[in-house]
Order: structure tokens, then C-alpha cells, then sequence
């Protein structure tokens, strides 16, 4: 059994940990005197990507983080400092320019299975054109990719392994990269075409991994997902 006495200093020792680290934090929050230097600030103290983080993602983090919300002067000053070198853009995601670049690794156990089941398009007849502007729009959307930083609206279907199905909808949206849903979601829906279907095989580490979500879904469980892209939306 453990000796109230030792374990009380414990608990000092890591009260007095916890309040040097709030400190260190206030300190690096009253830095941030700029917008870019709140942008820094959210790209550092996330998750690293190999990427970097994307502009929805850096916007969620200033919000919440630094209670600063202004999409336009985030945008404007992610675009100058691009311009500038102070960061870079990889796709969709930027990262600190000089900072070390984090290396995607292969885990057998965190490999998410695509398939895509989209219904091949059918050929138009010769002559027939999309004259009408509705019909131009139409066909630049059905053109586009989900990128990170996208407002996508999906349809879909959740199964466990045993064939329960856990969870549907029919109009479900979210930011695309910020860690809105699942990992497994954001890695499966990137690159999608609206009317564009795929089926995912998420392993729990790329879902909820060994806690699961309860009631329905169990510890460590595999999560297969149909998925169909409704829509595409972006304020870029």
C-alpha cells in the first residue's frame, strides 16, 4: 500500500508541473500579438501532420484557443505569409516554414481500406452539350475534389464486422481535416467526387479505437462505412 505521505507529495510534485506548464502556455499565448503569430501559434500546438495543418483546422484552433474569430484577416494573412516564405502549402495544409517536417509511418494495423464503388458515368449522345449555365455549375461540381478545408455533405451507412449497423444518415456535413469526425473519415472522404461512392474498412486506430463509443460500438472494433458525396462547399 502506498504511503499517504509520498503519495501527497506526489501530487504536489505534479500540481506544481501542472502550474509551470499553465504558466509557459499564458507566456506563449500573450506572444501572439499578431494574426500570424496566432497562426503560428495553432499550427504548433496541434497534432503534427505530414502536411501541416489545413485552414479550417488553424481557424478552429484560433477560435478556441485564443478567442480570436476572424475568418477574413485568417485567410489574408495565411495567404501573405505563403507569399512571403513564412509558411508553406502543401495541398490544402500549410506548416511553419523551417520547423521539422513530421514523416508519415506505416502501421499493418492502421491501414484504411478504399474501394470505390462509384457508378461509372454515362457517355453523352453526340451533339448533346451543356449549354444552359445550371448545366455548366453542375458539371464543375461534379468535377470537383473534397479537400481538406471543404464543407462535405455525405450519405452513409455504418456496419461492425457482424453486420450490425450502427449508425446512418442521410445528410450528414462536416469540415473535411479538422478532425471533426473520425480520422478514417477524413482520410477516406479526401479526393472524393460529389456522387462519388466508396466503401471504408476504418481499423479502430483510424476510428475509436480501444475504448469504442458506447453502446454500439465495442472496443477496438472495425467499422465498415459506405459512403456517398452529396455535396461540396468552400469558402476558398
Amino acid at each position: 500500500q502506498n504511503c499517504p505521505r509520498m503519495a501527497s507529495r506526489s501530487v504536489c510534485r505534479r500540481h506544481a508541473l501542472h502550474n509551470k506548464m499553465d504558466d509557459t502556455e499564458k507566456a506563449e499565448k500573450k506572444k501572439t500579438k499578431t494574426v500570424l503569430d496566432k497562426i503560428v501559434y495553432a499550427i504548433r500546438n496541434q497534432p503534427q501532420q505530414a502536411n501541416g495543418c489545413s485552414r479550417a483546422a488553424i481557424h478552429k484552433y484560433v477560435k478556441s484557443a485564443l478567442e480570436y474569430d476572424n475568418t477574413k484577416a485568417i485567410k489574408l494573412a495565411i495567404k501573405k505569409a505563403v507569399e512571403k516564405g513564412t509558411l508553406e502549402q502543401v495541398g490544402q495544409s500549410f506548416r511553419v516554414k523551417g520547423d521539422a517536417v513530421v514523416k508519415a509511418t506505416v502501421d499493418e494495423d492502421s491501414k484504411l481500406q478504399i474501394e470505390d464503388v462509384s457508378k461509372p458515368k454515362t457517355k453523352k449522345k453526340p451533339g448533346v452539350t451543356n449549354d444552359s449555365i445550371s448545366d455548366r455549375v453542375s458539371s464543375n461540381i461534379a468535377e470537383r475534389t473534397a479537400q481538406d478545408g471543404d464543407a462535405v455533405t455525405v450519405k452513409y451507412v455504418g456496419k461492425l464486422d457482424n453486420g450490425y449497423k450502427f449508425d446512418s444518415a442521410s445528410s450528414f456535413t462536416f469540415v473535411l481535416g479538422a478532425r471533426e469526425v473520425i480520422k478514417g473519415w477524413d482520410m477516406g472522404v479526401r479526393g472524393m467526387k460529389v456522387g462519388g461512392k466508396r466503401k471504408l474498412v476504418v481499423p479502430s486506430k483510424l476510428g475509436y479505437g480501444k475504448r469504442g463509443c458506447s453502446p454500439d460500438i465495442p472496443p477496438s472494433a472495425t467499422l465498415h462505412f459506405e459512403i456517398t458525396l452529396k455535396n461540396i462547399s468552400s469558402d476558398s
